[in-house]
């Protein structure tokens, strides 16, 4: 056998043990409910592995996340429903199926054509077991909202609905923007979520548009608003300021600060203008 077979059969082994008569008490107790969380906690620890560039952490996530699979596996085998060789199987003859380019005769041009096809396939499939009645099916309603709203509008792209380019989509966000400014200006709460929802969504395409994946886009600011919010609170505790005791203009002055040595690091070499900090932003608009 070949060393990734030998592995396989190591884990399928290990997990059909831990599931057994004499195998540990909290593995056995587990169902397709229970353990249906892990898959979302370590598909997140996988993107934060790659993320740090460590390729030892990727390593051991991306095993953390097998387990998971091999895990379910094992539970609908002992349903008697399916055993991992079939997951295996069933994926493999997806990807030869929806690469007839390669494993057949079709003559596909380029990646934008490899996508078209794909989507083609893939209704198809759909039909022949009694759905594919819409392009946006398949996209789990339980993913991250602006994930979702970048597979949405990319699915809806493939059969033309989509923005010649990223102009139309930002021309789109300033249309949400106005319309958010009116809501506010009402007062209604409910037209206020609606059209905040329709910013964002607008928001998402743009991200689509350009190619940079939104929730990624998203999860880069976050880091770097908690970089520069770590180094406002340690500063105010370095200058012996309580919480809750320094100004705004005060915080925003060491947020100024926190950029600067953001640049100084090597994140930024060209000059760029002055980033309030996002209270500060609210505050001028106010």
């Amino acid at each position: 056998m070949s060393r990734n077979a030998d592995a396989i059969e190591r884990l399928l082994g290990i997990m059909e043990r831990l599931r057994g008569p004499d195998g540990c008490p909290w593995d056995r107790e587990q169902t397709l409910r229970s353990i249906r969380p892990y898959v979302l906690e370590e598909t997140y620890e996988v993107l934060e592995a790659i993320d740090s560039g460590d390729a030892g952490e990727h390593r051991e996530e991306l095993g953390d996340l097998l387990l998971q699979i091999v895990f379910q596996a094992q539970l609908r085998r002992e349903e008697g429903a399916f055993d991992f060789a079939d997951v295996a199987e069933a994926i493999s003859s997806k990807l030869v199926y929806r690469h007839p380019h390669v494993f057949g005769d079709a003559d596909v041009k380029d990646a934008e054509g490899v996508l078209r096809q794909w989507a083609a396939l893939k209704r198809e499939e759909k039909k022949a077991k009694g759905g594919g009645h819409s392009v946006l099916e398949g996209v789990p309603r339980e993913m991250p909202a602006l994930a979702r709203a970048d597979r949405l509008t990319e699915k809806a792209s493939r059969i033309g609905f989509d923005w010649p380019d990223a102009g139309g989509a930002r021309a789109k966000v300033t249309e949400e923007l106005a319309e958010l400014d009116e809501a506010l200006a009402s007062g209604d709460r409910d037209a206020l979520e609606h059209e905040l929802g329709d910013a964002l969504f607008a928001l998402a395409n743009v991200g689509r548009k350009l190619g940079i994946p939104p929730e990624e886009a998203l999860r880069g600011a976050i880091a770097r608003f908690i970089s520069r919010f770590t180094h406002v609170e340690r500063e105010l505790a370095r200058r012996g300021v309580p919480h809750g005791g320094a100004s705004l203009d005060e915080m925003d002055a060491i947020w100024d600060e926190a950029k600067a040595i953001e640049r100084g690091q090597g994140k930024s070499s060209a000059p760029t203008p002055p980033e309030r900090s996002p209270q500060s932003l609210g505050k001028e608009r106010g």
